[in-house]
C-alpha cells in the first residue's frame, strides 16, 4: 500500500470519529480539495508532489480531530509528526518539510519556504473555491492574486 494511501485511511478513520457531522463532512471537502490542490500546485512547481499532497490531508487534523481550531497549525503539525511516526513509512527529513509547512500554514502573510508556500496557496485557494460568492479574508487577498495570476485564472472578489 503506497504512503498517501495510508495517510488517506489514518484521516478517514479521524474524520469518521468525528461526532459532529457537520465538522466531519467539511473535513472531507477540506482536506481532499487542500490535498488536491497542493498536488496541482507542486506538479506546476516542479517539488515533490506526494509530500505537498499529504500535508494538504494533514494541515488541519487537529482541528477535525479535536473540534478545537486554536492554535491549529500549531498542535496539528505535532499531531502530523505523530501520526507520520506511527505509519514508521517517511524519514525524518520527510516529516521534516510536512509538518513544518503544517506549522507555516495559517501564517498567509508570511513567506515561508516552497511547500509551505504552496500549502498555504492551496489552502486559499480552496477557501475562495469553496464559496466564490463571499469575501476573500483580508489576510489571503494579496495571496490569492499572485496565484490567480500564476494559474492563469480570471477574477478574485
Amino acid at each position: 500500500m503506497n504512503r498517501l494511501v495510508k495517510i488517506r485511511i489514518t484521516v478517514n478513520d479521524i474524520l469518521n470519529n468525528q461526532t459532529d457531522l457537520e465538522l466531519r463532512n467539511h473535513g472531507y471537502v477540506h482536506l481532499y480539495a487542500v490535498s488536491s490542490f497542493c498536488n496541482l500546485l507542486a506538479l506546476k512547481r516542479g517539488i515533490n508532489a506526494e509530500l505537498c499532497t499529504i500535508s494538504g490531508m494533514l494541515h488541519d487534523i487537529y482541528t477535525y480531530k479535536t473540534s478545537n481550531s486554536t492554535d491549529h497549525a500549531i498542535l496539528g503539525s505535532i499531531e502530523a509528526r505523530k501520526i507520520l511516526s506511527e505509519l514508521n513509512c517517511f524519514s525524518k527529513e520527510e516529516a521534516d518539510i510536512i509538518c513544518m509547512a503544517i506549522h507555516n500554514h495559517s501564517s498567509k502573510l508570511d513567506i515561508d519556504g516552497i511547500y509551505d508556500e504552496t500549502l498555504k496557496d492551496a489552502d486559499t485557494l480552496h477557501h475562495y473555491l469553496y464559496d466564490i460568492n463571499a469575501k476573500v479574508a483580508k489576510k489571503e487577498k494579496k495571496r490569492l492574486e499572485k496565484l490567480i495570476q500564476e494559474l492563469n485564472m480570471d477574477h478574485v472578489n
